[in-house]
């Protein structure tokens, strides 16, 4: 063990593809005095790098996934170290060939060749496959092989030639200290390092390091089962690693691939078997290596059964066996997702953990951007470690939810599908009300929401005829023809919306409107009682956020933004609160409950239940004012997210069940019906082209190319401006529209109906892209009962972005026709906002 330097611009810990690629990308892009750390040896310090299956599927149907899967791919090559194969995904049940057909429509979104073959295309690529039950296979010619530790290796060698990386293997990482919340040192068995900066990158370790630093990363290490097995000659005989392509038995969750003389499997189907990181062996008490456990083989005997059926010629021979078997550890996050960027808890502590190795290099790439940048080159939204609040940082919702998700690897999921484990963690006070009326809840961030109510279901007799169809399982899951009736009944009537999920936060202090003027695009700057829309924007001039503020007074400020964006908003506005203390932040989202009364018969409603004036004359659009409802102090905005006259109520959180029930014997004889996120989020939203963080709006998109772009710029500065001006002054690459779908017929003649996540293509059938590279792709899609069509909404390439186009949206491989019905921000649903404003 050779001393480490006693200063360091950047620690990384952990030696594995991800900390080998940040450092190489760091020293890239100008960053000196970085150290790497690995208490193992090199060139394998006994992380998973070492035994993961080296092997790279490109298509996925998240775009984050795909675009750091396919960076890793051109970096693998680039080093010299993919071995390109193929891949053979089987369907042996109706719903995996539709599966497969969903994946062939994300392949195209992301630009991927792939082709769906038959079961004798595939006999042909992997004669000794029994293909007697497949149905169809989905082959991908880009799958290729890669070798992580010879990548890791050259990635490593390439920093140290360019004079800024520090290597020390067989070092051990003992503590982090923080002083005033910022790291300032990491302490190893060969001495102090003192730094402003660490990243964590040792995987299944990660939770353990972080924990000496006072913070909290939410994964857990988790068996993945493999064994090889050999020698068999037909593969022998190729004299290489490979020579067939992969083979993925999805419905059975299982893999099977040539590695040599060998067939190596892997299972995604053996029970949950979950560790705690304090129980990885060490080194020295490793039979194999640390994350290589001792094999379970009954738990492994049913995936051995199926292989056997699977490759019977091959598997079946008396002089081949099990020659390596083990139990290897990966890493799984409770929604199955890396958790990457800067750690909320402890300033200059940043998280590269669960990734895999088909992501690792693109990984590398992205954080060396964050940390030099302020913003990754891609939008990173869905793997920003920050999306976990402190209830989903703990232990015991961590186990929970991986223990539900591990035998999702090779699952069909679908895109509202709903997680079963550690629910009911975060109730509003109007709860027991809406059960009692049926609700159907949805999760987010461990609020439970209504997305529709059973006692509703009379409603669909009343709108019989105007209500849309879903003849198809797929189409309709995790979703109920009650939400139209719904939606129908707030715009003749009225409707009150649970929105208690919020997160909302208060701003105080003598330097609380000069700090928030820096984080916003929108002058928030304004008298006493006005609501603010504004969107907050990354150093590139993306999305970081969208949401409202509301001035309270002088010095005080609320901000509203989304539940599921909460925790990263939270930490963001956290980050830049002035070091002179002129402002400070207090979330109040425990303590707030809020419900949303509209329709054409709101005012009637609220009218009835407070003695303050709420005429249009006494509470125009876009006002806020403190009345009281019964003796509940409220906190009323005149605002709406679905485009009918309107409030929310903000209230204090113990007094929401008198709220309710006031507000429901008031809206009964008016016809109130209670109604679900499935409008408030879907329906009207979209009636009203609105736009949703992470949907529409994410860090690759600005908002001139969203529409949301102000009339004028404030003078004050503020995060993203100068890239905001240079947006403003320039065509933009692609415009959000909105589309209808013209025909619904699908490839069996089955009227079906695109969920989001397809690619627009022309009638031609060709992808769309526009002049920076970015794909067209579906936003969102749902219906729009009071226009009788189903909206879609997407970015599309300028010279596309004009009403009246013709193109087609790819859903489930099949093409429908769709018409550009609005190019910009201006709602199908009254273009003028008259309804909402009078």
């Amino acid at each position: 063990m050779t001393t480490p330097p006693e200063r360091a611009d950047v620690v990384v810990i952990g030696a594995g593809i991800v900390g080998n690629s940040l450092a190489h990308h760091l020293a890239e892009r100008g960053r000196r005095g970085i150290v790497l750390l690995d208490k193992g040896p090199l060139p394998d310090p006994g992380g998973s790098t070492g035994h993961a299956s080296n092997f790279v599927f490109p298509v996925d149907h998240s775009q984050e996934i795909t675009a750091l899967t396919l960076d890793s791919m051109r970096q693998y090559e680039k080093f010299g170290t993919l071995t390109t194969c193929g891949g053979i995904e089987l369907a042996r049940t109706p719903e995996r060939v539709e599966e497969l057909h969903r994946r062939m429509s994300s392949a195209t979104a992301w630009g991927i060749p792939a082709e769906l073959i038959g079961p004798d295309e595939i006999a042909k690529r992997m004669p000794f496959l029994d293909t007697s039950t497949v149905l169809l296979g989905f082959f991908t010619p880009s799958v290729a092989v890669v070798d992580p530790l010879r990548t890791g290796a050259l990635m490593r060698e390439r920093a140290q030639e360019l004079g800024a990386l520090t290597v020390r293997a067989n070092t051990e990482v003992l503590g982090i200290d923080t002083e005033g919340g910022q790291v300032v040192r990491v302490r190893t068995d060969g001495g102090d390092i003192e730094t402003g900066t660490v990243v964590v990158a040792c995987g299944v370790w990660s939770p353990r390091i972080a924990a000496m630093a006072g913070a909290r990363i939410p994964l857990t290490p988790a068996v993945h089962q493999m064994i090889d097995v050999g020698p068999i000659p037909e593969l022998e005989a190729t004299g290489c690693e490979i020579a067939y392509p992969i083979v993925r038995d999805m419905d059975a969750l299982m893999y099977e691939r040539q590695s040599g003389a060998d067939l190596e499997i892997g299972s995604y189907a053996h029970r949950p078997i979950l560790h705690e990181p304090d129980e990885i062996p060490s080194l020295a008490a490793a039979a194999l290596s640390p994350t290589q456990l001792p094999f379970t083989e009954a738990d492994f005997d049913p995936q051995l059964e199926q292989a056997l059926a699977a490759f019977p010629e091959i598997l079946s021979r008396p002089d081949a066996g099990i020659r390596h078997a083990i139990n290897g550890l990966l890493s799984l996050t409770p929604d199955g997702a890396p958790v990457l960027g800067p750690v909320p808890e402890v300033g200059g502590l940043w998280s590269a953990a669960a990734v895999w190795i088909k992501e690792g290099p693109g990984v590398g790439r992205r954080l060396a951007e964050w940390m030099t940048d302020g913003v990754p080159g891609i939008d990173l939204h869905a793997a920003d470690i920050a999306r976990f609040g402190p209830h989903q940082r703990a232990a015991t919702h961590v186990r929970a939810r991986t223990s539900e998700g591990f035998n999702k690897t090779y699952g069909i999921v679908h895109p509202r599908e709903q997680w079963s484990a550690d629910r009911d963690r975060r109730l509003s006070p109007f709860h027991a009300a809406e059960a009692a009326l049926g609700a159907e809840f949805f999760e987010v961030g461990g609020w439970e929401r209504p997305q529709w109510y059973e006692a509703n279901r009379p409603l669909l007799a009343e709108f019989a005829g105007r209500i849309s169809e879903r003849p198809h399982e797929w189409d309709a899951r995790w979703w109920s023809p009650i939400i139209d009736a719904e939606h129908l009944a707030m715009r003749e009537r009225v409707a009150m919306i649970d929105l208690s999920a919020f997160t909302q936060f208060e701003v105080t202090g003598p330097g609380a409107c000069r700090y928030l003027q820096g984080l916003t695009v929108a002058d928030v700057d304004r008298p006493d009682g006005r609501m603010i829309y504004t969107p907050v924007l990354a150093p590139n001039g993306g999305f970081r956020s969208d949401l409202t503020v509301v001035r309270l007074g002088r010095d005080r400020f609320r901000v509203i933004t989304g539940a599921a964006d909460g925790p990263r908003d939270l930490a963001w506005f956290t980050a830049h609160l002035p070091t002179d203390g002129a402002a400070s932040l207090t979330e109040i989202t425990s303590g707030v409950c809020t419900v949303g009364v509209w329709g054409p018969r709101a005012r009637d409603l609220l009218a009835a239940v407070t003695p303050d004036d709420v005429s249009a004359g006494g509470f125009p659009f876009g006002r806020a004012k403190w009345i009281t409802i019964d003796g509940v102090p409220v906190l009323a905005l005149r605002v709406s997210y679905v485009g009918d006259l309107g409030w929310e109520l903000h209230a204090p959180f113990e007094q929401g069940r008198r709220l309710w029930d006031v507000l429901w014997a008031a809206g009964e004889p008016l016809g109130v019906v209670a109604a679900g996120i499935g409008v408030y989020g879907t329906t009207g939203r979209l009636e009203k082209g609105y736009r949703l963080m992470g949907a529409e709006l994410d860090s690759e998109h600005d908002p001139v190319e969203a529409g949301l772009a102000l009339p004028r710029v404030k003078a004050h500065d503020f995060i993203g401006r100068q890239a905001y001006l240079r947006a403003r002054e320039q065509a933009p690459a692609a415009i959000l529209c909105t589309l209808t779908v013209d025909d619904h017929t699908g490839a069996d003649g089955t009227r079906r109906v695109p969920q989001g996540g397809e690619p627009v293509v022309t009638l031609e059938g060709d992808r769309l892209v526009d002049r920076m590279g970015r794909p067209s792709v579906v936003t969102t899609a749902g219906a729009a009962p009071s226009l009788g069509r189903h909206l879609l909404m997407a970015y599309l390439p300028r010279e596309r972005a004009v009403e009246g186009t013709r193109l087609a949206v790819r859903y489930m491989n099949h093409d429908h026709p769709v018409t550009v019905a609005r190019v910009g921000r201006t709602p199908l649903f009254d273009p003028d906002d008259s309804r909402m404003r009078g």
